[in-house]
């Protein structure tokens, strides 16, 4: 009787990045917190000495963005829970439900901040002079949302985290909103009797750009919770890692689905006709192992041993 083949155990580090890669996404969210509850208190300090009804909102919205941060950090952990009876394949789609939700409230709130700016510049009101250093404020602000984007979009883009580039896309809308807060602020210093119409136009620039981001952002979320077909190179890589199992034919049908943190990976694998069952099966187990080793994200993979005939393709 056969004896039952030994199990293909992964490498420690794959379990290492896999971990890694929650704990990056995490602290560099909590890091952008910290960042933009920095700017609200600086913002609300300037609102304090110069009374200025801009830099108030601009730290409003400020503060609807960590708010929304907090959620997608929820979302993130609960993304982590190993899989259960009840959810076979993880929780991973937290993290898009997350991203999605963040982009439709930056859909919202454009929406709302449109509304308010063209209802302003149809009913223009004269606006208060301002103190002339006035527009320091938010732009400190800007140059440090800047930097939080910068930091947290790249880490998303590394970690191939669509949920926290919608997220650092909120920074660089804040730090666009405090742009414009700083030419207003300017403009009213310069030449007061133009400073609302600066105001407004500005504003409802930058609602269209807020939306038109959160229409990105909630589309790339979209489409991993509908299981839209991922990036080719995720492709390439499975494909490769397949190919330099010793046994290995041929490579046919490849599916993925991307779950937030995690990866599924359904591979067809086409061997010599005569192996043994028990030899493909170590075949197969070598390529799940190639692949898991090649793209830690992915936590299960389901291969199909099919037989190799020249010419078939």
């Amino acid at each position: 009787m056969a004896k039952f083949p030994k199990p293909v155990f992964l490498p420690a580090d794959v379990y290492l990045k896999r971990a890694q890669r929650s704990q990056l996404i995490l602290r560099s969210a909590k890091l952008g917190i910290k960042i933009r509850l920095a700017i609200i208190v600086f913002e609300l300090f300037g609102v304090a000495l110069i009374n200025s009804s801009t830099l108030f909102l601009d730290a409003i919205s400020g503060l609807m963005d960590v708010l929304s941060t907090i959620f997608l950090i929820i979302c993130i952990k609960l993304a982590r829970k190993p899989p259960d009876e009840d959810h076979p394949f993880g929780h991973g789609r937290y993290e898009p439900l997350g991203g999605l939700l963040i982009g439709l409230i930056l859909i919202f709130i454009g929406a709302i901040m449109l509304f308010q700016q063209v209802n302003g510049f149809i009913q223009e009101a004269p606006q208060p002079f301002l103190h002339p250093w006035a527009w320091i404020f938010p732009a400190t602000a800007m140059i440090l949302l800047e930097i939080c984007y910068q930091l947290i979009f790249r880490t998303a883009k590394n970690e191939n985290s669509p949920a926290l580039a919608a997220d650092a896309v909120h920074y660089r809308i804040d730090g666009l909103t405090s742009l414009l807060a700083t030419l207003t602020l300017i403009a009213a210093a310069l030449v007061p009797e133009w400073s609302g119409i600066v105001d407004h136009i500005g504003a409802i620039l930058i609602a269209l750009f807020m939306i038109g981001l959160g229409v990105f952002a909630a589309r790339e979320n979209f489409n991993q919770l509908t299981d839209k077909v991922p990036n080719q190179e995720f492709f390439k890589t499975v494909k490769k890692a397949a190919h330099e199992v010793e046994g290995v034919q041929a490579t046919e049908k490849i599916r993925i689905q991307l779950y937030g943190p995690d990866a599924h990976v359904d591979i067809d694998v086409e061997v010599e006709p005569k192996l043994t069952v028990d030899f493909a099966h170590q075949i197969s187990q070598q390529v799940r192992a190639a692949i898991q080793k090649a793209w830690p994200a992915v936590r299960d993979v389901t291969v199909h041993i099919e037989p190799y005939y020249p010419g078939d393709h």
